[in-house]
């Protein structure tokens, strides 16, 4: 018998025998490993001359894949086998009471929109959606934010390579504006939505995260004014909180899908060194803390959407859910939102029985 012959019959032969998985990769090494015998071999080849490379090559690449493939099969028959062998020793008792299973909570942000919903919802919004993969018209021209408008500038956008079939540039959406230019373009008006869901802007730190969820409001009809917009925020922001003693103040400011545009800031007070929504802003050991934009929504706009500017106006707003949560339950860091650490979750999760209700209060836990 050949060298190799007798290598492949007595590597096989130990193979065959081997008992176990690490009696296994010891024979693996001893063979196949960097400074094994047959890896051995595979270096020779260089050393030789062509017509000798010529007719070992294929015999010793023979002899490595013939090992390999044996070394394979034993490792899936001692799996089999350990398997079979655990199946047999491990018996479920079906007569012992069932072991406690985790349970599960809700995530603040989800129990947070669902408190926004149930407000709302008692002020007559209904819950609008749409994609989150957009194109820049939804996004930015029909909210009178042109090509050229330097409020593009405001947004760190996600852009995609890709256009649709208009040739439109696709992209992140980065507010959910875009789902007031749909749902105006698709019921017309009298309209009065809320828009909740996941945007995008590339910024990450303390207070900001590239992926962060956001809820805007729609009110269009006729004779709409700006004071049922500070109404309607200062209801919601009751109601939420769960306080009567909010109080609103509003700034100008600009905005280019609303005319006039307002910052709306919101009174705190000082409460054992901690802030505290609720009380005159100007008072002694009080303050003001700025919580959302709003304005009348712009005649434009209105175009855009299809609908009649001389006939309707309408006031929106947004705001981000993640800071709703972080100011009502306490939380100091947004990026432990999106963490994933089961025992932040099990410190701020809601148990999924924790329905809002307006009768029981929206927060109330069970």
């Amino acid at each position: 018998m050949t060298e190799l012959a007798m290598l492949r019959d007595n590597a096989l032969a130990r193979i065959d025998d081997a008992s176990d998985a690490a009696a296994l990769e010891v024979l693996r090494v001893e063979y196949l490993g960097k400074q094994g015998s047959i890896s051995g071999l595979m270096k020779t080849l260089g050393k030789m001359t062509p017509e000798e490379r010529q007719t070992e090559a294929p015999r010793i690449q023979g002899l490595r894949t013939e090992v390999a493939d044996a070394i394979a099969a034993k490792k899936a028959e001692l799996d089999d086998a350990e398997l079979e062998a655990r199946l047999t020793r491990e018996v479920l008792d079906l007569t012992l009471p069932a072991p406690q299973a985790p349970q599960g909570s809700v995530h603040p942000v989800s129990q947070v929109m669902d408190e926004l919903a149930e407000i709302f919802a008692d002020l007559g919004f209904s819950v609008a959606t749409g994609p989150e993969i957009e194109d820049d018209w939804h996004n930015f021209t029909a909210l009178n934010m042109a090509e050229t408008h330097p409020a593009r500038a405001m947004h760190d956008t996600f852009y995609f390579p890709d256009v649709d079939s208009d040739g439109r540039r696709m992209l992140l959406r980065t507010h959910t504006s875009p789902v007031q230019i749909r749902s105006m373009a698709e019921q017309g008006a009298p309209i009065r939505i809320i828009a909740p869901g996941r945007v995008y802007r590339s910024d990450s730190d303390a207070t900001h995260t590239p992926m962060f969820h956001q809820v805007e409001g729609l009110v269009i009809g006729k004779g709409i004014h700006l004071g049922h917009l500070k109404w309607t925020l200062e209801t919601f922001l009751k109601a939420f909180f769960e306080r009567d003693d909010i109080v609103l103040r509003l700034r100008p400011s600009y905005f280019p899908f609303t005319e006039p545009s307002v910052e709306v800031d919101v009174g705190w007070q000082d409460v054992n060194g901690r802030r505290v929504l609720g009380g005159d802003g100007d008072a002694p050991g009080h303050g003001w803390m700025e919580l959302l934009g709003s304005g009348m929504v712009n005649r434009r706009v209105l175009e855009f959407a299809g609908v009649d500017p001389d006939v309707y106006s309408g006031f929106a707003w947004g705001l981000g859910v993640d800071r709703l949560a972080m100011l009502k339950y306490g939380m100091d860091d947004l990026r432990a939102f999106f963490d994933g650490d089961y025992r932040w979750a099990e410190h701020y999760g809601f148990s999924p029985f924790d329905q809002p209700t307006l009768s029981a209060g929206v927060g109330a836990r069970a």
